[in-house]
């Protein structure tokens, strides 16, 4: 798999460069995000052993988005939304049609495409809580939702966490929705509580204006601080990680449905 992954990055890349047409054309913001704001700022590019793009836009947007992006997008590439996949994360995917990937959350049971993709993933306004309760809350919340998608088998043990982390996730959930609905949102800026599982929180001046950032030789959209809004998300980014913890997120891919088996193995 290695000796194929920087073509699998060059047809991510490709991708990328269809998505912003798509937003400079309909003026729809987005930004870099995650280990796509490492690889930018570490590396000008791909990490070296990444193997997808994170970019976000706002909540607001997804609806204008989606609906340029399915009057827009080449015949090569498909828009993803989380209704054709309920177990995975409330976000987009632009999916490559020629191409063929594995993660572990993939449900074979469901017929979207498993082609090389990129992620999108949609922020809204927070609440003006302190970084310690939004961590608590979100963490809680993903951690108690995890593990209730997990699969489970009939046990006196499953009905008990089914019951436990069940009862977990309303409370974080309806904690959640007290502070949402009961502080102004005009600080923060971050994921919806189910993507939000390391409990980041960005300012919201750490986000826009967005501004041009250099990826691959490409010029894309980036936030405002860049920087800051890395070290939101990782603290330390500038350094490497042992080379124990380089992984890639695919089980297996291939960044042609033309390539033989025997050249993937």
């Amino acid at each position: 798999m290695k000796d194929h992954l920087r073509a699998v990055q060059l047809k991510e890349l490709a991708i990328m460069k269809e998505i912003h047409k798509i937003c400079v054309n309909n003026n729809i913001d987005y930004w870099l995000d995650g280990g796509s704001m490492i690889g930018a700022m570490r590396h000008g590019g791909f990490i070296p052993w990444d193997d997808d793009i994170d970019i976000a836009m706002r909540r607001s947007d997804i609806p204008r988005f989606v609906e340029a992006a399915r009057r827009e997008l080449p015949d090569w590439l498909y828009l993803q939304s989380p209704d054709e996949d309920p177990s995975r994360l409330p976000m987009l995917k632009v999916r490559d049609l020629n191409s063929f990937l594995v993660e572990a959350g993939d449900d074979f049971g469901q017929p979207y495409p498993k082609g090389l993709f990129v992620d999108i993933f949609p922020l809204e306004p927070y609440p003006n809580i302190s970084r310690k309760l939004c961590k608590t809350i979100t963490k809680g919340y993903c951690r108690a939702d995890g593990i209730l998608k997990a699969k489970h088998y009939y046990s006196l043990r499953s009905a008990v966490e089914l019951f436990w982390f069940g009862a977990k996730r309303a409370w974080f959930k309806a904690l959640w929705l007290f502070v949402y609905h009961t502080r102004s949102k005009n600080v923060y800026f971050s994921n919806q509580i189910e993507c939000n599982g390391y409990g980041v929180l960005h300012r919201y001046d750490d986000i826009f204006p967005v501004k041009p950032i250099q990826f691959e030789g490409e010029t894309f959209l980036g936030p405002a601080k860049p920087d800051q809004y890395t070290r939101n998300i990782y603290n330390d980014y500038m350094t490497m990680p042992p080379e124990d913890k380089r992984k890639i997120h695919a089980l297996f891919y291939a960044e042609s449905l033309d390539i033989p088996v025997a050249e993937l193995s």
